[in-house]
Parts: C-alpha cells; structure tokens; sequence
C-alpha cells in the first residue's frame, strides 16, 4: 500500500514517499519554530526612544539603473527622525540618468553623500566602496526602492548594543508597497507564510540561510573580519551571511525592524527574480561543501543539509512526475497523483499560513489579503521545481568562472505605492 492510492515501481517508491513527506515536515517544522520564537522572542519590551544617545549609523544604498525610485528613497530616509544617521549612495555604472539625479540630490541633502562609478561592477563592489567611505560602525545596507519604518534603524541598531559583541548583523522584516494585483498579493502572503516562518524558526536554531538584503545591519568589524561581500557572488546577501556564521559571528531576526519595498509585478519578473535567490543559495552550497570538516561549524550544518534537499527534492518531484506522465493508463492517474499531494500540502500550508499572519499582523494588515493567495504555500514547492532546475546550470556555471557578478535593477512592479 502507498501513501499516493497508487502503485509504484520499486525504484521509484522512495522517491514518492519522499517528495510527498518532504514538504509536509518541513512545513510543520517552520510551524513549530514560528510560533516558539513569536512566543520567546516577540514579547520583548516596547522601544523607548529616549532610553539612550543612539549612535551614529550609516545607510548604504548601491544604486544600478534606478532613476525612476532613487531619488523618492533618499528623500524619504533624509526624513527619518533617527537623529545620528549617514546616507551613502553608490551609483555602479548606471546606463540610465541614475548618476545624475544622485549628484543633484546631493546637493539638497545634507546628510547624503555619492560615489559616481563609471562602470558597472556589481552590488557586491558597490558596497565594498560604501561601507570603507562610511564613518559608522554600524552599516545599514537597503536597496534603492525602501522605505524604512520611523523606528527601524533603531530596532536593529539596539541589537549591537545590548546583545554582545559577537552580533555581526541584524536581518529586519521585509514589508510590500505595491499591493494592485494578483502577483504583488500573492507575494505579501508569500513573505509572511513562508519567508517570515522560515527566518524565525531558523533563528530560533541559532544559524539563518541569508539576511534580507533589502534591509541588514552589519557591524563593520565583522564584515572586515571576513573580508566584506565577496563580488563573485549573484547574492551578495546570502554569501556574506555564511561567511560570518562560518566565522562565528551571531545573525539576529529583528521582525518589528520594518523595511517598505516594491516586488514584481510580472511573471518574468518574479522568475528571474527567484531563479537569482536560487542560484546564489546553490552556489553557497559549492563554495562551503566543507563545513562538515570542522565539528564547531555543526550548529549551520542543518541549514545546510536543507538547502542541499530541497534542490534534491526540486529534482524528484520532476522525476515522479515524468515518471507517471510516460506510465500512467489514464489521465485519472495523473490526477490521483496531484490531488492525493495537494490535498495534504493544502492542509498543513492552510495551518502554515494562518499562524503566519496572525504573527505578522502585529506589524502589517496581512490578514486582509488571505483570499487572494490562500493557495499559494501549497504550489510554492511546485514552483520551486522549476526555479531550481533553471538556476543549477547558472550557479555551476558562475563558480567555475569566477569575476565580478554584475547585475542589472530587478522589477520594481508597475504601480508605485507611497506611505
């Protein structure tokens, strides 16, 4: 008897089992870590603005063809009431007028300062040239469309002073803007069902997969230590989280640090866009194969092991499935198949997604947007397949070569949204 109503041939059975039982415990996983670390680590005492003299902090912002959100992201951080801030931007080589609305700007923003790169070099380079022009000890990186909440820099700046020396970077809580179609919504219950749940629960085991780029502190002295972003990288964010982890530097999750950004709003959007977080979580897996050489590495090791089976994974689903397209009498077979699975990740995604609002609800009105992307935890894997199966040949094909990752500006989305 098998789990899936159908009979499957002896060397394909635990492939079955497995794609079917994969999901499923994963996501009861993120379940429990969520609702632990909301419990434990969410129930801390309200900010108080006045407890302290905060220090100063610098903003970084590398910038590559974004003229159309450039100058509306300085104007909104130069109105932040953090009272001891730096705003560094880079312009890499942009082909767009990008360079010269930031020299402009400069001009009205006492506290912006500009670095005019001739040639595109990658995100990676454009923060090297930020963070050693910055004054601060504290570097706070955000990409050219957010818009930080009043009281974010000082949620995660409060984390270097009060949680140790050994805290090396402070990852905050991505929110959406544009929320006027589909893609964007579904997306907003994409960040809180599944990306929100797997950052808590993977601090709650002590190691992350990666900070968000779009809104990190790091302690300078921890990213000199580690020789800052490696510019070879198509993910600056994810390769400089594991070099610090690598070299014992602590990661924290600060949810209630909020950061306003736009997601695409496009379907090639959102694919090259996920085939990019792809490939530079597969090219991780290359560069650190040897952390299991090293037993005080052992606290990464699971986050490790579950990036390398969920490529796995991504692979036999595409097995099974090929292999009940060529073998299947009848198209009620097939659809045994997907509606046996479905039916279970729909389940446990339902709960997933439910505990997962109501713990981002405190910082942002998801609940409302559940109808329009209810059904998006269960083909999230689905997807992934596919996302996986395109990134591989790219992340092979950039470790081998090696050279500057250059990248182009991601899809803003369509509509603009203002707060």
């Amino acid at each position: 008897m098998t789990f899936y109503l159908l009979e499957f041939a002896p060397w394909i059975e635990p492939l079955a089992q497995f794609v079917f039982w994969y999901p499923f415990i994963m996501a009861m996983f993120w379940i429990s870590g969520a609702l632990l670390f909301s419990v434990t680590r969410e129930r801390e005492k309200e900010l108080d603005l006045n407890e302290r003299e905060w220090p100063l902090i610098s903003i970084l912002i590398p910038c590559y063809n974004e003229a159309e959100t450039i100058e509306e992201t300085i104007t909104y951080l130069d109105h932040l009431t953090y009272p001891n801030l730096e705003i560094i931007a880079v312009n890499d080589g942009s082909s767009d007028d990008t360079g010269n609305i930031l020299i402009e700007l400069a001009d009205k923003h006492e506290r912006l300062r500009v670095i005019d790169c001739h040639e595109n070099r990658g995100k990676a380079n454009a923060l090297h040239m930020a963070a050693h022009a910055a004054h601060s000890e504290y570097l706070l990186c955000v990409d050219s469309d957010a818009f930080l909440a009043e009281e974010a820099p000082y949620y995660l700046v409060r984390h270097f002073l009060e949680k140790g020396e050994r805290v090396g970077a402070v990852t905050g809580n991505p929110r959406i803007r544009n929320r006027d179609t589909l893609l964007s919504r579904m997306q907003i219950v994409e960040y809180a069902s599944i990306i929100g749940s797997i950052k808590r629960t993977q601090r709650v085991m002590g190691k992350i997969m990666t900070v968000s780029g779009v809104i990190v502190m790091f302690r300078k002295k921890a990213l000199l230590s580690v020789g800052l972003w490696d510019r070879d990288m198509i993910t600056e964010d994810i390769a400089v989280s594991w070099k610090l982890q690598r070299n014992f530097w602590d990661i924290r999750y600060e949810p209630r640090a909020l950061c306003w950004m736009l997601v695409p709003e496009s379907l090639s959007g959102i694919w090259r866009q996920r085939v990019r977080w792809s490939q530079g979580g597969q090219e991780v897996v290359l560069r650190h194969f040897d952390i299991f050489k090293d037993w005080r590495q052992r606290r990464i090791w699971p986050v490790y092991i579950e990036q390398v089976i969920s490529v796995i994974w991504a692979y036999a689903w595409l097995i099974v499935t090929l292999y009940l397209l060529v073998t299947a009498d009848t198209i009620q077979d097939m659809l045994i198949w997907f509606t046996y699975n479905s039916f279970a990740l729909v389940m446990i995604s339902h709960i997933q997604l439910i505990i997962s609002l109501w713990n981002d609800a405190k910082y942002d009105n998801v609940f409302r947007y559940y109808v329009w992307a209810a059904w998006y935890p269960a083909v999230y894997w689905m997807l992934n397949t596919f996302v996986v199966i395109a990134a591989t040949p790219k992340a092979i094909r950039s470790t081998l070569k090696g050279g500057y990752a250059t990248w182009n500006s991601p899809d803003r989305g369509t509509r603009r949204s203002s707060l």
